[in-house]
């Protein structure tokens, strides 16, 4: 195909004083292309420690994190009611798990969410995960290769690791936490290597959105007019994240302080929790908007006791103790809501992800319907490695299919199964990962 003189390359940018924006994709785009088949494909995962509500009593059944029923006749519960509005895009999956998980302590599987590993008589020796796989195949065609990102970040320590992502060799790769340094890392000094300095410049001059306005006002006059708009709604996107991680960083970096409860401002200290994760969860959509990285990882938390930060979020709900307490909690009187009121929110979190990529134009779907998303734990309670709480989603133009509440038994299916799939529809066939026996078919359509 010719390429028209209002033909935008995938690999627009906008740009000023040293700042580089990539743009998502518009119609505009298409000229240079053959069609959706040259959409990029781009797989993401979201963990959490701790497990839910896994068995409810009678009396706590909606706060049960499993739907009720089953295949495609099932009612989410209070839990997942926020994933009604995507209900044809998400599949609840129960009943599986990692069988080399089995036999490890009940905090120590988060190491082997992504790599199905088996990690037994003091060995740590991992492999590969499967975002990293992905990575491997997909990592040269954006700019990063993979977006690893963690509410801890670094590595952590074998069994308490801070990341889901492991290299070839099965060691763990660094996890990034600050939304501040994320943001850089995507539309930031393209030169300016120094962490510090990049931020003490970015606060003390005009924002990201201001430096890069010239030239997006320039390449708007070559647009039609649906891609304007898509541009007027991208920057504005663009510029409520900034302010969404500059609040995120301050709660970041400030230790909780020690203060009388009586002057405690609890409004300002619940918001900080919150808006750290929804910002996290936006700066993975914009990686994906933007084509920035095909591949994204983000640990909610990990298993060190209370040290984590992670253990601070149940308090942006007003709920008491940390989120281990909450977990430890599920099976008392009460407790059990508790913690299902606190995995409602991390499900609304992530609906709220889900929808922003299916609200976002690509060829003739969505930016979902190119992206498979599994979010999920290594606990089905806190110390049970069994019957993992798993939901898939996106991934309707890779031939999976959804509406569905699958549930199996471990006998009969494996994650690690999922995984082989997962790779698959992704197009990159694989006949085993790590311990699998077959496909998922049920989610083939």
């Amino acid at each position: 195909m010719t390429k028209k003189s209002w033909h935008l390359s995938r690999r627009t940018f906008l740009r000023g004083s040293g700042v580089s924006m990539a743009l998502p994709w518009m119609e505009g785009m298409a000229g240079a292309a053959s069609g959706d088949a040259d959409l990029p494909n781009r797989f993401c995962a979201v963990y959490w420690p701790f497990g839910v509500v896994a068995t409810p009593s009678d009396a706590d059944k909606k706060w049960g994190w499993f739907p009720e029923g089953s295949k495609k006749e099932y009612r989410f519960t209070n839990v997942l009611e926020s994933m009604e509005p995507l209900r044809k895009e998400v599949t609840v999956i129960g009943g599986i798990s990692h069988p080399n998980g089995w036999s490890m302590g009940g905090h120590d599987t988060g190491d082997i969410f992504l790599t199905g590993a088996k990690l037994d008589n003091g060995s740590f020796e991992n492999t590969i995960s499967l975002d990293q796989l992905v990575a491997e195949r997909f990592g040269n065609s954006t700019r990063y290769a993979s977006l690893i990102m963690s509410s801890d970040g670094g590595v952590g320590e074998p069994t308490r690791s801070m990341t889901l992502s492991f290299s070839r060799e099965g060691r763990p790769l660094p996890a990034l936490s600050s939304p501040r340094r994320i943001y850089n890392r995507l539309f930031g000094q393209e030169t300016e290597r120094d962490a510090t300095t990049a931020r003490r410049r970015l606060k003390n001059s005009a924002s990201m959105l201001d430096r890069v306005l010239e030239h997006s006002r320039s390449l708007s006059r070559q647009l039609g007019k649906s891609d304007q708009e898509k541009l007027d709604a991208y920057l504005a996107s663009v510029d409520a994240v900034e302010q969404r991680v500059g609040r995120a960083e301050s709660w970041l970096e400030i230790p909780k302080p020690k203060v009388n409860a009586d002057i405690l401002d609890l409004e300002a200290t619940q918001e900080g929790p919150k808006e750290y994760i929804r910002a996290m969860y936006d700066l993975m959509s914009l990686a994906f908007r933007t084509d920035s990285t095909r591949v994204a990882t983000y640990m909610m938390g990990q298993v060190a006791g209370a040290t984590t930060i992670a253990n601070a979020f149940p308090a942006c709900l007003g709920l008491p103790g940390n989120w281990h307490g909450l977990a430890h909690g599920a099976g008392k009187k009460g407790g059990a809501e508790k913690l299902g009121m606190f995995d409602q929110f991390l499900a609304q979190n992530h609906s709220r992800f889900l929808q922003s990529l299916a609200d976002a134009q690509e060829g003739q779907g969505s930016v979902l319907d190119r992206t498979i998303v599994l979010y999920g734990s290594s606990n089905s309670r806190t110390h049970n490695n069994h019957n993992y709480p798993l939901l898939l989603a996106g991934g309707s133009a890779l031939g999976i299919q959804h509406g569905q509440y699958l549930r199996y038994s471990e006998k009969d299916m494996r994650l690690s199964n999922l995984f082989v799939t997962i790779l698959d529809r992704l197009g990159i066939p694989a006949e085993r990962f790590a311990d699998s026996t077959g496909e998922f078919s049920d989610l083939l359509s």
